[in-house]
């Protein structure tokens, strides 16, 4: 499967050019079309900019930043960084120029690589936060200021002219000094909570995770087409998808943006995703949409389908018995209902991966019973970032599977969740105290509770600093409910909260176009969004929702009372990270003044 011949990342590409060279390697939007380049066509680009790099005098151990959304660029220049031995630091495209200049400084990188104007406007507005930038490099042709020059890509890597075989030599030789010790990155963290902290990850770090994790997924010959839209900024997306992908042979493909995922997915016909949950559930929501407005006889088949799947699924893959005539059933609705489906996403999908965030249990189970299995996984930007995933023949659906090889997981006896393992980090960058704060006795802490059955199969129960600690004492962990939340077709996005406090409260976003549509079956009538979601009316159908879900749970879990925001979560508004994450301090310090009149006043339109 994967040729463990090399040593590091760089060395992967010099291997799979002799193996692969005219094989498609990279593919990305241009135009109205995909366009590509092979291994080899990469492969000398990636030299063209080493040897631009090392004439603009970075040397090894240098840190050298990328300021952009995915592209062609960012690969080339990943690639190129690391083939004169420096260091990537990449930097979320969605950030501020302050938030940029923070990284940018801490790092020390003299050189940055940006995609466009937007985010070299972004550094220029802060440009004396940054002294220590000397160059930026742009993807895209533009004029910069004069104070501030700035060079494109094409004109660093002098694409006009051929590299010399002497040239060629003298990065090739430092690509083979590149060593498993050697930094590949540094990371830094998104701060949900605190200033960012920078991980270190090694060659090693990164190479064991993606080869262990390829290992846990079904074997196949066949060459797989990777659709990349999580940022390569974060872990998951450039270990699990763009380095894996790669590793293997394989084909990766650029969205051209989230917005746009679908419409590429269509474009691209992809057979491996990696994804975080919030697409799943937009799935799921989209599907459930659909039915909705499907006549009686559909909707009654679809139901029937879905009852058959999920009693096919759950005996083949994760009791592993025979199915007998359920599997001819299965394959009858398969035909019928769930390829069809399929064939919206693009039509050749084998799988996805998701990380990230835990996945709820009736949207992957939802996933496998229309033939687009998911694996969960689990693990942090200080683990590469995985250290457990599902795989074909070991399935749990409220489980993010089992430990990769060599990897050593234990529970503290508050159930914290601690790992030992090469894809663990070195530390992080120049922050001694965090480092030391985050290992005890050479295990990392994760700040995650979680519990392991008596099968190795890992549950991820919440964040041990989300956990909420009711006035009652009650111990309740906010992420499930969360998740059951979003599964009402009314609701895009939760948040739970009672730390301290007699009782649970939950700030709500709807889904707006659902909620358009009650508005207009209620016969409402409403200037703009914040009247509709504060109409009486509408107060009640939520409140009715919620205790519909309260009858479900404990009486110390129930939702007493909600608010109803005019719009969504969004990484614009502050409330997510660039992965889809909830910002939780960032959405209590936004939206207190209405968490903390839930508690003082005796009633309201969403007390329940």
């Amino acid at each position: 499967m994967t040729n463990l011949s090399y040593r590091s990342i760089p060395g992967m590409l010099q291997e799979n050019v002799r193996l692969y060279g005219e094989r498609t390697a990279i593919s990305y939007k241009r135009g109205d079309s995909f366009l590509s380049l092979t291994y080899a066509q990469f492969y000398q680009r990636v030299l063209m900019l080493a040897r631009g790099l090392l004439k603009a005098g970075v040397k090894a151990g240098d840190r050298v930043a990328i300021f952009s959304e995915n592209r062609l660029g960012w690969a080339i220049s990943d690639f190129g960084i690391q083939a004169v031995r420096a260091i990537t630091v990449p930097i979320y495209a969605t950030n501020t120029g302050d938030q940029a200049a923070y990284v940018l400084n801490h790092s020390g990188a003299k050189i940055v690589f940006v995609s466009t104007r937007v985010q070299y406007e972004k550094l220029l507005a802060v440009r004396d936060q940054i002294p220590g930038v000397e160059m930026v490099v742009s993807y895209e042709r533009f004029l910069g200021d004069r104070a501030f020059p700035v060079y494109t890509q094409y004109q660093l890597s002098e694409v006009s002219y051929p590299l010399k075989e002497e040239e060629k030599q003298q990065v090739e030789s430092l690509m083979n000094a590149v060593g498993p010790d050697d930094l590949i990155t540094i990371i830094y963290t998104s701060g949900t909570t605190g200033m960012p902290k920078g991980v270190m990850l090694t060659q090693e770090n990164v190479l064991f995770d993606a080869i262990a994790g390829s290992k846990k997924l079904a074997p196949s010959d066949r060459i797989e087409t990777f659709l990349s839209f999580l940022p390569l900024s974060h872990v998951l997306e450039r270990t699990g998808g763009y380095y894996a992908a790669l590793i293997n042979g394989h084909n990766i493909a650029f969205a051209e943006n989230v917005q746009k995922v679908m419409e590429n997915m269509v474009e691209v016909k992809p057979t491996v995703m990696v994804s975080v949950p919030r697409l799943f559930e937009k799935i799921y929501s989209r599907i459930h949409d659909n039915v909705r407005l499907m006549s009686p006889v559909r909707k009654a088949l679809f139901r029937k389908s879905v009852e058959v799947g999920r009693r096919y699924v759950n005996l083949k893959y994760v009791q592993k018995k025979p199915v007998g005539l359920l599997g001819l059933q299965y394959r009858f609705f398969d035909r019928l209902v769930f390829s069809k489906v399929r064939a919206r996403f693009g039509g050749r999908l084998h799988y996805f991966i998701c990380g990230g965030a835990p996945l709820d249990k009736t949207i992957n189970e939802f996933m496998w019973i229309i033939g687009l299995p998911v694996y969960a996984g689990y693990g942090l930007t200080e683990t590469s970032p995985a250290v457990c995933l599902t795989s074909y023949d070991e399935v749990r659906f409220d489980s993010v599977g089992k430990a990769f090889e060599e990897t050593e997981l234990k529970l503290a006896e508050d159930g914290e969740l601690m790992i030992r393992g090469p894809q663990v980090m070195k530390g992080y960058y120049h922050n001694q105290k965090a480092t030391d704060e985050t290992f005890e006795n050479g295990w990392l802490l994760t700040g995650d509770i979680a519990r392991i059955d008596e099968e190795g199969f890992v549950y991820i129960i919440d964040r041990k600093k989300e956990i909420i600690i009711t006035s009652g004492g009650k111990n309740i962990a906010p992420q499930p409910l969360e998740n059951e939340l979003r599964l009402d077709k009314y609701i895009s996005q939760a948040m739970v909260f009672g730390d301290r406090k007699p009782y649970l409260v939950a700030v709500l976003t709807p889904n707006v176009e659902r909620l358009v549509d009650l508005g207009r079956e209620e016969k409402l009538s409403y200037i703009d969004m914040d009247e509709l979601v504060n109409n009486k009316r509408i107060q009640e159908i939520y409140g009715e929702r919620i205790e519909e879900l309260n009858k479900t749970l404990p009486p110390y879990e129930t939702i007493k009372k909600f608010v109803l925001l005019p719009r969504d979560f969004s990484i614009e508004g502050g409330e997510l990270t660039p992965t889809l994450k909830l910002k939780r301090k960032r959405i209590f310090n936004m939206y207190q003044n209405k968490i903390e009149e839930l508690y003082t006043q005796p009633t309201n339109g969403g007390e329940k």
